[in-house]
This record gives structure tokens, sequence and C-alpha cells, in this order.
């Protein structure tokens, strides 16, 4: 091929230029290897140089590493006792400013003023507890962790020796501190002169809580009884607040000693304004030594200061108790300490009631233990809420005691009555005159007033209490109405018993019969169109007492003027010789005259018959019986008495009024008077009238000697 084709051909050209690149890059690629192996001999250089320089520096290293830890134990330690250097500061400042408070609070006189400054004072009191509390609990962790560096530093001797030297004096420094502060600030500090402070100003607040004059509501009827609040709204906070911080250092059994003590004697002297000097007589001895207007009135005056007592003052204190330690111990503490200030009021009531219950069952004590245990009854839902919980346990259950007690006393006295009035242990003989005995009226008058409203009721729920008792809750008692009825149909027969013994012990053949007129009329006419009436029934009035009255009267009729008319029988003097028929007829009236004279004497001197309408009724039907037979008699056989002069049947009519109507007769105008007295028929507590208050005087005197 000529030159000029290879000229000419690109191939050929490219070739060479190919070659020629190849030929600049292996010359550029040796040159490049010569560097990176001078690269490669520096690196080698510089780690060679990095390796000896971590040598030197690593030392260096673990010191500052160690110096870091040193220095966060070191902080560790340091700042809670710097901590507690600020409580000590704190503290401190917190005692200034108690003195401080303290004597604005000598100059303060307003009650308002001192009661803001109490608070204030309060404040800074529990403010400088919570401070010494918290010096008390961060010194020791303090001194602990600083005493854990000081033996740590000793021990590893990472610290030059005067340094180690400076942190053990800190510590001794600050545990001398803490031993001896602490103790000091809480024990025998301003804390502790403060507490006492507290508790002095405790106590007076509390004693000036009085309350109100309880003579007043003395006057108020039950209904109106309403307890009044004791102190302000800023006392009773003053005292709230005292009593959480005296109970938040310790001083808990203080604060309930003080207000116990205060409140009881407060409570008591509220109740001595009363004077229940009565209550000073309680055991059953001296409660039977006592006159019984005196122990009636003591009663009446128990039952009023027990209910005011819980109503009102007990109301009182329990409101107070409430508000001032409610917030104390969860709530726990405070219904103790009321208890507490009631129990030995209730135990003075409590003793003069078991006192009464256990004293002698005599029958007019009845109506009061009925008035006491009707109180009980009244109180005894208000009773149970007042100390309710386990802290009243005890007070509830002397109050169902004394409830129990009343209720047994009462059915006892009751029935006592009855076996009295049957054993006839009135020691008396039977009325001379025939008239109603005074066991009788006494007996009658105290049924009638145990029937009222003021006592009807009150005696069934004992009646019904006392056999459930007996019987068990799951029986069926009767009902009050049927009970009540059965206790008063026995004393009703005790004493148409008693009546019947006293009438066998007369020797006059006629008394008898006129001291049974005279009692079981008295006993029905009294009895009826009453509330007793109607307990036992008009029925059986008429059947035990009315229908026995007639039959005692004509019984009376017969055997006191039979046998005088019998003298005047015409069949005796039809049997008489008519020739001589003037002698035994002259004869015949001159007995008649003679007997009727005896029994004029005899019914003036002997026979009695005080209830007016009963004396007319008798009058007029002996009338009706001698009159008659005296007319019919001289009226037959006038022709033959015509030679001498007779009474008039006008006369002996006349003469027999005189009989009856006793108008010559002082007692029979009494008691006619007496009858007539409104007083004598009135219903309630003024029933007795002159007579029957005597009457029972009488019954009580022969009760007691038996």
């Amino acid at each position: 091929m000529s030159m000029d084709s290879k000229a000419n051909d690109p191939m050929l050209s490219k070739l060479e230029s190919v070659c020629s690149d190849l030929k600049s890059l292996l010359q550029t690629s040796v040159s490049m290897e010569t560097s990176l192996g001078k690269m490669d001999k520096k690196f080698d250089d510089i780690q060679e140089t990095l390796t000896m320089a971590s040598k030197r520096v690593a030392p260096l290293q673990s010191l500052s590493i160690a110096t870091k830890a040193l220095d966060t134990r070191i902080n560790r330690a340091v700042s809670p006792a710097l901590a507690l250097l600020d409580s000590f500061k704190h503290s401190e400042a917190l005692q200034g400013k108690l003195l401080e408070l303290s004597s604005k609070l000598s100059n303060c006189k307003s009650p308002k003023k001192r009661a803001k400054a109490l608070i204030k004072y309060v404040d800074c009191v529990d403010k400088l507890n919570l401070a010494i509390n918290s010096v008390s609990q961060e010194g020791e962790p303090a001194i602990q962790k600083l005493q854990e560096v000081v033996e740590f530093l000793s021990r590893t001797k990472a610290t030059d020796q005067y340094r180690e030297h400076r942190l053990r004096d800190t510590l001794v420094t600050l545990k001398a501190l803490y031993e001896t502060e602490v103790d000091a600030m809480r024990f025998d500090g301003l804390l502790d002169e403060a507490l006492l402070n507290l508790q002095d100003e405790y106590e007076s607040i509390l004693q000036q809580l009085r309350h109100r004059n309880l003579g007043e509501a003395a006057d108020d009827s039950p209904d109106e009884m309403v307890a009044s609040d004791l102190g302000s709204e800023s006392e009773v906070e003053v005292l709230r607040r005292i009593s959480q911080t005296l109970a938040a250092n310790d001083c808990l059994d203080i604060c309930i000693d003080i207000f116990v003590k205060v409140r009881y004697r407060r409570a008591a002297k509220a109740l001595m304004r009363l004077n229940p000097d009565y209550l000073r007589n309680y055991t059953p001895e001296e409660i039977d030594e006592m006159e019984w207007e005196s122990l009636e009135t003591s009663i009446t005056l128990w039952i009023q200061h027990f209910e005011l007592a819980v109503k009102t003052v007990f109301v009182s204190e329990k409101n107070l108790c409430n508000k001032v330690l409610g917030n104390i111990m969860d709530g726990v503490i405070w219904s103790e300490c009321f208890v507490k200030i009631a129990d030995k009021i209730m135990a003075v009531f409590f003793r003069f009631g078991e006192g009464v219950a256990r004293s002698n069952k005599e029958p007019q004590k009845l109506f009061k233990l009925l008035d006491m245990f009707d109180s009980l009854e009244k109180l005894k839902i208000e009773f149970a809420e007042m100390f309710e919980g386990e802290a009243g346990a005890d007070i509830c259950s002397r109050f169902r005691e004394l409830e129990k007690l009343l209720v047994h006393t009462s059915t006892k006295v009751f029935w006592e009555f009855g076996l009295k009035i049957e054993g006839n242990q009135d020691g008396l003989p039977p009325p001379q005159d025939g008239s109603v005995p005074k066991l009788v009226r006494y007996a009658i008058n105290y049924l009638k007033y145990l029937a009222t409203d003021a006592y009807r009721t009150s005696m069934a729920k004992a009646l019904r209490t006392e056999q459930i008792w007996k019987a068990g809750i799951l029986s069926k008692p009767e009902t009050d109405e049927n009970l009540l009825k059965d206790a008063i149909s026995n004393v009703m027969e005790a004493l148409q018993r008693n009546v019947e013994s006293k009438r066998s012990r007369y020797k006059d053949k006629v008394l008898p019969y006129v001291f049974a007129m005279n009692t079981y009329w008295y006993i029905y006419m009294r009895t009826r169109n009453t509330e007793l009436g109607k307990i036992l029934g008009e029925k059986y009035m008429k059947k035990n007492y009315k229908v026995v009255a007639e039959e005692s009267a004509y019984l009376y009729q017969k055997q006191a003027w039979g046998a005088l008319v019998r003298l005047l029988d015409k069949e005796e003097t039809g049997r008489l010789n008519k020739e001589g028929i003037g002698v035994p007829l002259r004869g015949k009236v001159e007995a008649f005259m003679k007997g009727f004279d005896e029994i004029s004497v005899r019914h003036r001197s002997s026979y009695n018959i005080p209830d007016v309408d009963l004396r007319g009724q008798i009058k007029e039907a002996t009338i009706n019986l001698v009159v008659p037979a005296y007319t019919e008699f001289l009226n037959t056989y006038s022709s033959v008495l015509q030679e001498k002069s007779y009474r008039s049947p006008q006369s002996i009519e006349e003469l027999l009024g005189q009989i009856f109507d006793g108008s010559d007769r002082t007692g029979d105008r009494k008691l006619a008077v007496s009858r007539r007295d409104p007083k004598d028929r009135s219903e309630g507590r003024n029933f007795v009238s002159a007579e029957r208050s005597s009457d029972m005087k009488d019954f009580r005197r022969i009760l007691s000697t038996t």
C-alpha cells in the first residue's frame, strides 16, 4: 500500500490516536503509583504519630472522667446539706415571725380582731411545724450522704488532705447542729411554747361558749325546745384550726382532754342552773325516805330536765364537737368526745330513774312511773340518733335498761295494787255506818285516773311490752285494749272480793246490805260515763255492780222494814177473836211505833247512805212500802183504834223523810255537797277533790305501815 493510501485511511488514524492515548495513560498510572506509594508512607508516619499521642493522652482522659464522677458525687452530698441549711434559715425566720404575731395577739382585745390574729398565729405555727419537720426529715439523709463522700475520699485519696479535712469538719458541724437544734426546736423552742399558748387559747375560747338560759327553755313545750348554736363562726373556725394544729403536733390527747373537760363542765353548769338538787338522792333507800309530794315533784322535774338535756344541751354539744373535731382522724374521734361529755351527765339522770324504779312499789308511784316511761318512749328515736354508733352503745344500752326497768316496775306496781286490795291489807274494819270505805273510793279514783288519755296508752304499752318479754317476740300478744281491760278487771274483781270480805264481818243484820248497797252503787255511779266505764263496758258494770247494788237495796228494805210492815199484816189480824180484837190491834200499833222508833234511831246513829240520789230512791221505796201499809191498817181498824190517838200516815211519811233526808246530820250535808263538787267529776290531773286527796293519803299511810 502506498503512502498516500495510508495517509488517507481513517481507521489507521484512529488506531494511532488510541495508541498514543494508551501510552499517555500508562505514563500517568506509573506516575500516580509513585505518588500513592509516597502517600502510603506518609499515612504510616501519621498513624505512628497518632498512636504515640493516644498513648500519651489516655491517662488524662481517665483522670477527667474520674474528676467528673467525683464532682457529681460531691454535689449529690452537698446539695441536700445546703437544702438543710436553707430549712434551718427558714425555720429561724418563722420563729421571728411567730414572736411578732404573739406580741400582736397579746394586744388584741376585740373578739373579731383576736380571732383573725389567732388564725394568723395558727398558720405561722403550722408553717414552723412543717419547716421543723422538713429539717427533721432531710437531716439524716443529708448527713448520711455527706458522710459517705468523706469516707470515699478518705479511702480513695481522690483529693488532697486539706479539702478532705474541710469536708470532714463540715460533716461534724452539720451533724452536731442537727442532733441538738432539731430536738430543741421541736420540744424546747418557740414551737413548744406556741403549742402551750394555743392550748390556753383553746381552753379559754371553749370556756366562753355558753348555753342559753335553760330556765327559759324549760318553760317551752317539748315541741318548742330548740338547741342553740355555741359560738360564732369565727370562734368555731379558730377552735377547729387549733384542734388540727395540736393534733398535727402530737398533742391530740391533750386537745381531747381539754375539750371534754371544759365542755362537760359547761354542759353540767347549764343544767345546774335548773337547781336539780333532787338528783342527790338516788338510791332506793333514799327514795323511800322522801315525802311523796317531794318525790312527785322530783320525778316531774327529772322528766323535764332529762328531755331538756337531750333536746337542747346535748344537741348543741354534739354540733360543736362535729364542727371542731370532725376533720380529725377521718371523723372518728369527735363522736367519742361527745359521748365522754354526755356520759357523766346521763349517768346522774339514769341512776335517779333507776332508784325510783327500784324503790318500794307503792300504788301512787304508778302514774309517775308511767310518766317516766312515756317520756323515754317519746325520746327513744331522738336519743338513738343522738348516741348512734359504737361510741354511744353503752349509753343507749343503759337507756334501754332503764326503760325496761320502768316497764317491769309499772306492771308490778299495778298487779301488786290488786293483790293488796284483795288481801284486805288496809288493816281497817268495815265502816261502822255502812258507808263507802276509803279503800273503794281510792281504788275507783285510781282506776279512773289510769283510764284517762294521759295514762291509758302508756299503761297498755307497758303491759304489752311485759307480755312480749315473757312470752317471746314470736308470740301474738293481745290488743292494747284487751290487755288493759283484763288488767283493770282483775283489780275490780279484787276490789269486789275485798268488799265481800268486809261485808261478812258485820254483826248487825242490816248493815251488810247498807254497806253493799252504798259501795256497789258508788262504784257503778262513779264509773259509768267515764273512760273507765267505757273500757270495762256497760254490760259488765251493770252485771257486777248495779244489779248487786239493787239486790242489796231490796234486801236492806226487806231486813230493815219488812218485819215492821209484817206487824200490820191483815191476815194475821183476821185470825184474832173479834170480841177481843181491840187489845191486840193496839198492841200491834204500839209495837209498830216502837219498832219504827228503834229503826229510826239506828238509821240516825248507825246507818248512813251518803249518796243523795240513792238515799232519795231508798226513801221513796221505803215510804211506798211503809206508809200505804200503815194507812190501810189505820183505815181498816179505825173504829177499834179510836180510843187512842196514833201518828197519822202523813206524820210517818214526814218522819221517814227526816230519816233519809238527814236534815239534822252534818255528815250527810257534806257528802251531798262533795258529790256536787265539779272537781270531783273532773278527768285529768286535778281529778282528786279534797275528800279524795285525804283518802289517798290515808290509804298511802295504811299501805306503808303494812
